[in-house]
């Protein structure tokens, strides 16, 4: 049986991954999904973000490749990450609204008009919309 919150489960794959020390992370593909990897590798979470076409059996399919970044040290880029809003409990905020995460050394994952964006890209575009992770 499937879960309802795709997103928690892949922000819970992350972070476990990053936990074991685990360099890869192989996901089912949806459209957020797909967002908010590459809002994470904009902010520089990441290292590579792929969406691979499968065929199984005769069916198509997609999964989504994610490559967690280490620093120049070989140490975890990512600390951590957080869902906020959740399938039964919807968090939206206005862009005056958002906070720094970590005095700044974090961001927050928006779900706007204008598709998946960063705190930082929100505030430049002056949008707020649903909070949907933060990561840190």
């Amino acid at each position: 049986m499937g879960s309802s919150d795709l997103l928690g489960d892949m922000l819970a794959m992350i972070k476990n991954a990053n936990q074991r020390g685990r360099s890869r992370v192989v996901l089912s593909h949806t459209k957020l999904r797909e967002g908010v990897a590459r809002v994470m590798l904009q902010e520089g979470y990441l290292a590579d973000v792929r969406v691979v076409d499968l065929e199984v059996r005769g069916t198509k399919r997609k999964d989504l490749h994610l490559t967690l970044k280490l620093d120049p040290d070989g140490k975890k880029v990512l600390t951590n990450l957080r869902r906020i809003s959740k399938p039964g409990c919807r968090i939206y905020r206005p862009v005056k609204r958002l906070g720094k995460v970590m005095d700044g050394l974090g961001i927050w994952i928006l779900s706007t008009p204008k598709g998946i964006l960063s705190d930082r890209q929100a505030r430049v575009q002056k949008m707020g919309g649903e909070v949907l992770c933060k990561v840190w």
